[in-house]
C-alpha cells in the first residue's frame, strides 16, 4: 500500500452527486491485470464522446486541471458496485486525496486499504474550497495533524479512523499491521491454551 503522510498538489472540483462506481472505471474496462493500469480509463464514458474525443467541458480534460492530484466530489462519491479498480484508477492517474462530504462505504474502505486518503468533510467547507478562485487552486493535506490547507493558510480539520491513520502513514496493510502484533498474538494463544487445555485435546474417537 502506498504510504501517506503530507501531500501537496492541485485540487480538482468534480461536484456531482452519486458518481458511482461504473462512472468512475466502466465496467467493460476491469479486465486488465493490476500491474496494467488504468489511468486511460478514469471516468472514461464522462471524459470522452463515443467516437473517443475529449468531452468539452469535463473538468479533467481542461489542460490547467490534467496534473490534479486531489479530487473534491459532491455526495455520494463511489456508491454502486465494489469493485476495487475504481480506487485503482484514481491512484494511477496520480490522484492521492478525495475530499467529499459522504462515500459510498465499500469504496471508502477499499480507498484506506490502497493508500488513497479519502476525507468527509462538511458541505459548508466543500463549498469554500470549491469556490476558490484565480490561479489553479493548490491544497495541503496534512494527515499527522489531520487538517487541508489552503492557499490563504486557512485550515479544515478532518476526522480519520486512528486505525486507518496509522496504516497510511506507515503505508502498511491490515495483514502487515496485524503481524506487528504476531508476539502477542502468540502470547494470548499459550495463555489461552494453557488456561483452557480442553481447547488444544482432539475429541476422543
Amino acid at each position: 500500500m502506498l504510504a501517506f503522510t503530507t501531500h501537496r498538489g492541485q485540487a480538482l472540483s468534480l461536484p456531482w452527486e452519486n458518481i458511482d462506481t461504473d462512472q468512475i472505471i466502466p465496467a467493460r474496462y476491469l479486465h486488465r491485470p493490476r500491474e496494467a493500469g488504468y489511468e486511460d480509463q478514469l471516468f472514461h464514458d464522462l471524459r470522452f464522446t463515443p467516437d473517443g474525443k475529449p468531452k468539452v467541458g469535463f473538468p479533467l480534460n481542461d489542460p490547467t486541471q490534467a496534473e490534479s492530484t486531489i479530487l473534491i466530489a459532491g455526495r455520494n462519491f463511489g456508491c454502486g458496485s465494489s469493485r476495487e479498480h475504481a480506487v485503482w484508477a484514481l491512484l494511477d492517474y496520480g490522484f492521492r486525496v478525495v475530499i467529499a462530504p459522504d462515500f459510498g462505504d465499500i469504496f471508502f474502505n477499499n480507498s484506506l486499504k490502497n493508500g488513497l486518503l479519502v476525507i468527509r468533510l462538511d458541505e459548508q467547507s466543500i463549498q469554500s474550497l470549491m469556490q476558490e478562485e484565480g490561479q489553479p487552486q493548490i491544497l495541503t493535506v496534512d494527515l499527522p495533524q489531520q487538517s487541508i490547507i489552503n492557499s490563504s493558510d486557512l485550515r479544515y480539520p478532518f476526522e480519520i479512523d486512528a486505525y486507518r491513520k496509522e496504516a497510511l502513514l506507515k503505508g502498511e496493510s491490515e495483514i502487515q499491521m496485524t503481524y506487528r502484533l504476531l508476539d502477542k498474538i502468540k502470547e494470548f494463544e499459550t495463555h489461552h491454551i494453557n488456561a483452557n487445555p480442553w481447547v488444544a485435546t482432539p475429541p476422543a474417537s
